[in-house]
């Protein structure tokens, strides 16, 4: 592939795969031995890096995702949501097959993921020069949890790229998040695990290269440390019924980095995050949807305190 500096607006590295999602009647799933599913069992493209990659190419920003995927069915869905929707794609392949999830979600919208962890190694990497000429040619690098974009992070300090990661549920002690809460100029994570987020989020900062940590906290809204200074950001009130929170921090991800891009403040930016949060809430996790500039930008309007 060739590409020259600033070709792409966002390079999202890892979490391409797909989700089977299964509707239940509550969370957690009482035993039995069997369930009628009336809404059916769907699955589709989509995990964490697709997510991040359909809403920011929803907000108008060049996007390029690089990944490991199998010459699988699951490759092929992958494949095609990306063609779908214009998203640049370099799938390398991942003999092991694509990386596949199980999601169980309830009637208020809360989730619980089961990750297929056999369809990747520990030693799988992107080739040097094909991870340093896509980078290169970005304006930022966004890195998801997989072990290929661990191994990455040294190379990607290197270029002087800026970077952001989302380390999801981290309770602040695993050490497998560390390296990308160190490593990343901006990091996203949710509260839900952390039983003191402040401090979580003021350790990122002080022992890493982060400028800005955000901590989301569902309904309860965000924690936001930029500057030294660290706020909370209230959440905004979805345009329609909550149906299901998947993709939701990758949505507030995508529109964060959409206002950052765009040279604006970071509580603007979190004001679009908290936006296209509570959009993707709206959205069945059936459906690979998100919400777009225009909409995103006239509903912050009137979000603004």
């Amino acid at each position: 592939m060739t590409a020259h500096e600033g070709a792409i607006d966002v390079l999202v590295l890892g979490g391409a795969g797909v989700d089977t999602i299964v509707y239940v009647p509550e969370l957690p799933l009482p035993y039995a031995d069997s369930y009628m599913i009336d809404s059916g069992i769907r699955t589709r493209a989509g995990q964490t890096g697709d997510f991040v990659a359909l809403s920011l190419t929803s907000l108008g920003l060049r996007t390029h995702h690089l990944d490991l995927l199998g010459d699988d069915p699951e490759g092929d869905l992958v494949r095609a949501l990306h063609r779908k929707r214009g998203i640049g794609l370099t799938a390398l392949p991942q003999p092991a097959g694509t990386k596949r999830a199980v999601n169980l979600v309830g009637p208020d919208g809360r989730r619980l993921s089961l990750y297929d962890t056999s369809r990747a190694h520990p030693d799988d990497r992107f080739p040097e020069e094909t991870l340093n000429t896509l980078a290169t040619a970005s304006r930022h690098v966004h890195v998801t949890l997989t072990q290929p974009c661990s191994h990455a992070l040294p190379a990607l300090i290197e270029t002087g790229v800026p970077l952001s990661t989302d380390l999801h549920d981290w309770d602040g002690e695993n050490p497998y998040h560390e390296p990308f809460a160190l490593a990343a100029d901006v990091v996203f994570l949710s509260a839900a695990a952390l039983t003191d987020p402040e401090r979580t989020i003021r350790r990122i900062a002080g022992r890493g290269r982060a400028e800005v940590v955000v901590a989301t906290a569902g309904a309860d809204g965000a924690y936001l440390l930029a500057d030294g200074e660290l706020n909370r950001v209230p959440a905004a009130d979805p345009p329609a019924p909550v149906v299901d929170s998947n993709g939701a921090g990758d949505a507030f991800a995508a529109a964060f980095l959409y206002g950052r891009l765009m040279g604006e403040p970071p509580q603007r930016c979190a004001l679009y995050g908290a936006v296209a949060g509570a959009y993707a809430c709206t959205v069945p996790a059936t459906r690979a949807e998100a919400i777009g500039r225009d909409e995103l930008l006239a509903r912050a309007d009137r979000t603004r305190p």
